[in-house]
């Protein structure tokens, strides 16, 4: 049979991943001719053979794909002319693409068995990697993604190391931070003597606390089964109750693990994942919470500790309570002093601070992103729609995040946190200009959130002005209900939202955080949702959960709320305190209304008892009311499905007053509002079609699946968030979507 040629294009996260010599060794096995070569698009494959042969060659490409390819599109035709002798991989010509830096990747099966075995050259070494695996965008300086352009341009490659580099059949060939002991990174301890890994050990196991220089930053650990350890660590880093990561190489010592679970934790992104507790587990690392953040060491360096310490470590932010996390060497020593006893350091320079990622798992053990971050950015999103215009969207002021938007897909930043800390602030604008670069993107509109008070708006504004982009302004909810459709792949059209959350602002300058609204990515309009109650003292209803409690009584019960509380009144500050409160929703004083889904969480964790007085972080007495119904499966209250509040809090305190069970009250909560909610999309004439659950408050699990049930009940189509966070650090695709179709969204 005579030899065809075939031309093979083939798009994604391609390039940097070992792509070009997996299709070589394909082609070589094959007996096929011809060249692999990256060019701007991604991989270019010429190839002759006979037709099994090629088709062969095409189905093992798109099957078998190396670890942390992600392959979105591979496109045939035929090719003229005549093959070249043996397969070679050619380098890449000009116009080569600049967006060939893959996600940060845990440590592979190779090389995790390479450190351990004592005949190996890179036994115990604490920085292999290979194509597979190791460090990406946390070392990336610059683009084009090769070694001059990282911070491993400071480590020359020995000998060994580099005749691995240059050979097509070495799985390290064109890894670029490719090392070993005689020419890589080296390892270090401060504050104590001798090798670096079982000094620290040896100071864990004694309750010390020892900060660790991990992949995208430094983390403070110390031994998970030490209570007295786990307290003092608290103390220390001024953090009162926000849960405690912990790293682990027996998760299921702690935790259920499903099968989907572990998939999720094996998973070269290796993110934290939040699963139920098990055995006995001090109450400090999650206090009020019924899940535990597990994962599995992710570097070389983390399995060599894990293995020598033998346990579950605690493995948290290096920083101080509310700041970025420090990733310099010099910077760790002064501002985790004091709060760290040894310093576990080394000489590969961070570029780019990466938090670790977190994700649930829901009721069908189905992944909800709760922060995406290391090990997923910057892999691209695909969107249901081609050829949409270059859009750079600066997304909220919390949990912040940026997309660029081009063609059909989405580069959603990582995790950069609260832009009201100047160090996160300076990360948000670091790594835009690395996207920009990484991407060479210009962009031809800059979105926003409408809250001009903004600093992602106001950067956002700056851009337009220095760029000449077109600026468009979106509502909050509106990203919110679009970032999910375009999560899922959905086409635009006539659905209906319900986007709960803290609060955004609305378009018409109210306070909005409980909405129905109806439309697509091109306009939305509100067709329901809550019933606004005042915000009590403005930002001090956040963080003091009793404001909330006392302006949901009075708006159900008006001037007589003080008879119908009950035992509630228990949970209220001192008479003095409450007068004040009540002269301000009297006067409007520093009392705008709110319809907001996060406050009334609020309220009725206060009426339980849970945290009113105040919280220490957000969500905190929300999680506790999450947790507290999770073990319970009690049917809704019979009251009317109406999202007023009255009919709700009149059965929560008959409730109270019975003496059910607070668990058993937190849990027919959460089945009221479900019903109601789905009563609400319903009537705003979602049947048959997709109900869209976006906003921070859909990523509590127990009512994500109650409202799910009732939303299939009704004959609609549930649909939440799957690859970026219901969060605000999700809102940023939604602005780049609504903006990139040409609807301002106000």
């Amino acid at each position: 049979m005579s030899a065809k040629g075939l031309s093979i294009r083939v798009r994604g996260t391609v390039q940097g991943v070992g792509f070009r010599p997996f299709v070589w060794r394909l082609a070589r096995e094959l007996g096929v001719t011809g060249e692999v070569s990256n060019d701007g698009q991604g991989v270019r494959i010429a190839a002759w053979g006979d037709e099994a042969e090629l088709d062969e060659l095409a189905r093992r490409i798109r099957d078998e794909a190396p670890p942390l390819a992600r392959v979105v599109g591979i496109e045939v035709c035929g090719l003229e002319g005549q093959g070249w002798g043996a397969f070679r991989i050619v380098e890449s010509g000009q116009g080569a693409t600049t967006t060939a830096i893959p996600p940060d990747a845990a440590t592979c099966p190779g090389c995790l068995a390479e450190i351990r075995d004592s005949a190996e050259r890179r036994h115990g070494y604490a920085f292999t990697n290979c194509t597979h695996c190791g460090p990406r965008l946390t070392i990336a300086r610059a683009i084009p993604w090769d070694r001059a352009q990282t911070s491993m341009a400071d480590f020359p490659m020995c000998e060994a190391c580099a005749a691995q580099y240059g050979d097509p059949a070495d799985r390290r060939f064109h890894a670029q931070p490719i090392a070993c002991a005689a020419c890589g990174p080296h390892l270090w301890i401060e504050g104590a003597e001798g090798e670096p890994i079982a000094a620290a050990v040896q100071l864990l196991r004694a309750g010390a606390i020892v900060a660790v220089k991990g992949l995208g930053g430094f983390h403070l650990a110390c031994d998970a089964m030490n209570a007295q350890a786990v307290a003092e660590l608290r103390r220390r880093k001024a953090r009162d109750a926000k849960p405690f990561a912990v790293m682990t190489a027996r998760p299921e010592d702690l935790c259920e693990v499903g099968a989907p679970a572990r998939a999720l934790l094996e998973s070269a992104a290796a993110p934290i994942v939040l699963l139920p507790r098990r055995g006995a587990v001090p109450d400090a690392l999650a206090p009020d919470q019924d899940h535990l953040g597990v994962m599995l060491p992710a570097t070389p360096l983390h399995h060599l500790l894990m293995a020598e310490f033998g346990g579950p470590l605690v493995m948290t932010s290096g920083n101080r309570s509310d700041e970025p996390q420090v990733i310099d060497n010099a910077q760790a020593r002064e501002t985790l002093a004091g709060i760290a006893d040894a310093f576990v350091m080394h000489d590969r320079a961070i570029e780019n601070r990466l938090d670790d990622s977190v994700l649930a798992m829901d009721e069908a053990g189905a992944p909800i992103p709760i922060r995406r971050a290391r090990g997923f950015a910057p892999a691209p999103i695909a969107l249901p729609f081609d050829d949409l215009p270059p859009v750079l969207a600066c997304g909220g002021e919390l949990k912040a995040t940026f997309t660029l938007i081009r063609g059909g897909e989405a580069m959603v930043g990582p995790h950069i946190g609260d832009l009201e800390q100047a160090a996160a602030l300076g990360d948000y604008r670091a790594m835009l200009d690395l996207y920009r670069r990484l991407f060479d993107f210009t962009p031809e509109i800059v979105a926003v959130d409408a809250h001009g008070g903004y600093l992602s708006t106001q950067m956002g504004e700056r851009i337009a002005q220095e760029t000449g982009a077109a600026l468009v302004r979106v509502a909050h909810h509106h990203a919110h209900m679009a970032a999910c459709m375009a999560d899922n792949g959905v086409q635009d059209g006539q659905h209906v939202g319900l986007l709960l959350d803290g609060l955004g602002l609305g378009p018409d300058g109210a306070l909005w955080g409980g909405e129905a609204l109806r439309g697509g990515y091109r306009g939305v309009e509100r067709v329901g949702g809550f019933a606004p109650v005042p915000l009590v003292g403005g930002a001090a209803a956040m963080k003091e959960p009793w404001r909330n409690l006392l302006a949901h009584l009075r708006v159900a019960f008006g001037a007589d709320w003080r008879a119908a509380a009950g035992p509630v009144i228990a949970h209220l500050p001192d008479e003095a305190r409450l007068r004040l409160a009540e002269s301000m929703i009297d006067s409007g004083t520093n009392c705008p209304p709110c319809s907001s889904a996060g406050r009334l969480f609020d309220a009725a964790a206060a009426a339980l008892g849970i945290y009113p007085a105040r919280i220490s972080h957000e969500g905190q007495a929300a999680m506790a009311l999450e947790a507290l119904a999770r073990p319970f499966d009690e049917a809704a209250w019979d009251v009317a499905p109406a999202l007023e509040w009255s009919g709700l809090w009149r059965a929560l305190l008959g409730d109270l007053d019975a003496g059910v069970a607070p668990g058993r009250i937190a849990a027919r909560f959460h089945a009221t509002l479900a019903r109601a909610l789905a009563h609400q999309a319903a009537a705003a004439g979602a049947p048959g079609g997709h109900v869209i659950l976006s906003g921070g408050v859909m990523q509590n699990r127990v009512l994500l699946a109650a409202l799910r049930r009732e939303i299939r009940a009704r004959g609609m189509v549930p649909v939440a968030h799957k690859q970026v966070p219901a969060n605000d650090g999700g809102l940023s695709l939604g602005q780049g979507i609504i903006a990139a179709l040409g609807e301002r969204g106000e």
